[in-house]
């Protein structure tokens, strides 16, 4: 059976005895009936991976004891979702790929045709704890507070800043992207689109750079999945050898 691999906030080392998440005592103990003394993988995103066991497991509460380093700590690109909250499913699953993906930060970005109402930073934050445990990642994509668009490209820090055109004249990503490295920052819209004033906004930033990604309308959570597969196999971690 796999070993259990989880994230805290704690810091690492060996022989500091350190206290479970709320919910990782239920997980371990209820689902996966993990004791005592049964080994763990943890990670904070700051200490590298290490492998340890767990110290004491009760209800929900738990502690985990830190043994020895496993995996040096390696920081993700710097590679940034903006991206137009779409309805609660969708987006939980745009921030589960996103993370899969290896993204840094993932940015909700409220604009004129934005449908959803409360964004839960909370609930999206635990959904990229949880991909990240999967997947084997070393850190977690930090989740924004949503911000207007337009406070959005104010505050940015002049990074390219890739925007997906679905109907303009732009070169493909691909073209975009040559000789590009991170950090980079990747706009995906509402499935409403941009409002004419909104692209107005956007295109007169001189970080901005329109592409297409390819002939067809995609859906605004398919649109951010497949831009980000393509920058990073293009000028992220995946065009570096493993």
């Amino acid at each position: 059976m796999s070993i259990p691999r989880l994230y805290v906030q704690a810091d690492l080392s060996a022989g500091s005895e350190l206290p479970a998440l709320p919910g990782q005592g239920h997980y371990l103990g209820q689902v996966m009936r993990k004791a005592v003394g049964d080994p763990v993988l943890l990670f904070n995103g700051r200490d590298g991976e290490w492998r340890g066991y767990i110290a004491a497991i009760r209800k929900d509460k738990a502690s985990f004891m830190p043994e020895a380093l496993q995996r040096p700590q390696a920081a993700s690109p710097d590679i940034r979702l903006l991206l137009a909250p779409v309805k609660r499913d969708a987006l939980d699953w745009t921030v589960e790929k996103a993370t899969e993906l290896g993204v840094r930060h993932i940015q909700p970005v409220i604009t004129a045709r934005t449908v959803v109402g409360r964004v839960n930073i909370e609930r999206l934050a635990a959904i990229a704890r949880e991909a990240a445990e999967q997947c084997e990642r070393l850190d977690v994509p930090e989740i924004g507070e949503p911000l207007d668009l337009h406070r959005t490209l104010d505050g940015w820090d002049g990074a390219p800043l890739l925007v997906g055109d679905a109907r303009g004249k732009a070169q493909p990503l691909g073209v975009v992207l040559a000789g590009k490295a991170p950090p980079i920052g990747f706009l995906v819209g509402p499935e409403g689109g941009f409002t004419g004033q909104e692209l107005d906004a956007v295109r007169r930033r001189a970080f901005v750079l329109p592409a297409a990604l390819g002939p067809r309308i995609l859906r605004a959570e398919t649109a951010a999945v497949a831009g980000l597969a393509v920058l990073q196999a293009l000028a992220g971690d995946w065009a570096v050898p493993t």
